[in-house]
């Protein structure tokens, strides 16, 4: 049996999470056994990954605790790396490649190095070690994949890029999970209390990067012309304190609802009539991609949110040098009165290879090289 060792999970089931486990569900039980190192003390979708026959290991978080977390990561591959065929380590920095070094180290074979992103996210010293990172990366791994070309350029150069290491992974999702449904769309909105109310979404972590602090003033925008109009901010956070004071200065308390970490993504989807998506930095943008296949009017942030997400003509790009009056007028001249499925957009998901059930077929031919 091919063993592979997967590092990318964490206690929050966000976007590179998502990719991961839609992988993992599909993926042959019977010819991959696939287990976790992370670094979190909850992991999303931990009960899940067990029941499957997965096993998780932790360790400490370099941050957290650096001496224990040398200590605990040697230990790790000093007893497990000889069990291992592939590593695949999922990441949206090259801040930190110890998990690379260790694999190399203790003669892990196939040695993956996965970019989630596109631009620094964290602190100016994680950025430096980044552009440090980038130029030794080539060392430690033996396989380079992203998951766009913007991904790609930030974390590998040219020559990495043009060599036959490099491959973009598509983000795949269950088209079949995400189609438009009248009614879970139904049941969810009244178990929101929102089924009389115009609702704008967004999903990401509450963080500057997503851009929520822009969104509520875009929203505020569209409340003024749509009374009923309520937000819906799917996702937790360092930003959610300073968020929700927002809320309260721009007066919109008794219409933006913080919903938290959740789990039924797809679901609450179906509740939403558009979905805006005004990051400032992604390497891709998976969620841009859900929305669209559950047939969600999405708009996203232009020349950030690459251009590839756009599935259907029911995806527009707004620059984000527009006011948030000018992206509520577009999106208020465009918005449309029904919700429904949009097949377009199924089929051009199929096409460009975001079907998971055709894509993980893929993923399992690149790990049964051995």
């Amino acid at each position: 049996m091919n063993k592979i060792l997967v590092f990318g999970m964490t206690e929050n089931p966000g976007g590179v999470e998502s990719v991961i486990m839609n992988y993992y569900r599909k993926m042959d039980k019977n010819k991959f056994q696939i287990d976790f190192l992370c670094n979190t003390k909850i992991v999303a979708y931990e009960d899940e990954i067990i029941n499957s026959g997965g096993k998780i290991y932790k360790i400490t978080a370099r941050s957290e605790n650096y001496k224990k977390y040398k200590k605990e990561l040697k230990e790790f591959y000093r007893i497990y790396g000889k069990d291992y065929d592939t590593i695949w380590v999922n990441i949206c920095s090259l801040a930190n490649i110890d998990y690379m070094k260790m694999a190399k180290k203790y003669h892990i074979k196939y040695r993956i190095i996965h970019s989630h992103n596109s631009e620094n996210m964290d602190s100016k010293l994680r950025g430096i070690l980044h552009r440090v990172n980038r130029l030794f990366i080539k060392n430690y791994a033996t396989d380079f994949w992203t998951c766009s070309e913007e991904a790609g350029r930030w974390f590998y150069n040219d020559k990495i890029i043009n060599s036959n290491k490099y491959s973009i992974i598509n983000n795949a999702i269950d088209l079949e999970k995400y189609k438009f449904n009248d009614e879970v769309r139904d049941d969810y909105r009244k178990k929101l209390d929102i089924d009389s109310n115009f609702v704008v979404g967004n999903v990401g972590r509450l963080h500057f990067q997503k851009n929520q602090e822009f969104l509520l003033e875009v929203f505020n925008e569209i409340q003024k012309s749509i009374n009923n109009a309520k937000l819906l901010l799917i996702g937790q956070g360092e930003d959610e304190k300073k968020l929700k004071e927002k809320t309260k200065a721009l007066g919109l308390e008794d219409k933006v609802i913080f919903m938290g970490m959740r789990y039924d993504i797809p679901n609450l989807l179906q509740a939403m009539d558009i979905f805006v998506f005004p990051s400032v930095f992604e390497g891709l943008g998976i969620v841009g991609i859900e929305a669209q296949a559950n047939g969600l009017p999405t708009y996203a942030s232009q020349d950030v949110i690459p251009s590839i997400i756009k599935m259907s003509d029911d995806c527009k790009f707004i620059s984000l040098n527009k006011t948030p009056k000018e992206w509520a007028e577009i999106i208020l001249d465009s918005k449309k009165e029904n919700r429904k499925s949009n097949e377009e957009a199924i089929h051009t998901l199929q096409e460009r290879g975001y079907d998971i059930n055709l894509e993980v077929k893929k993923l399992e031919r690149y790990f049964e090289r051995n």
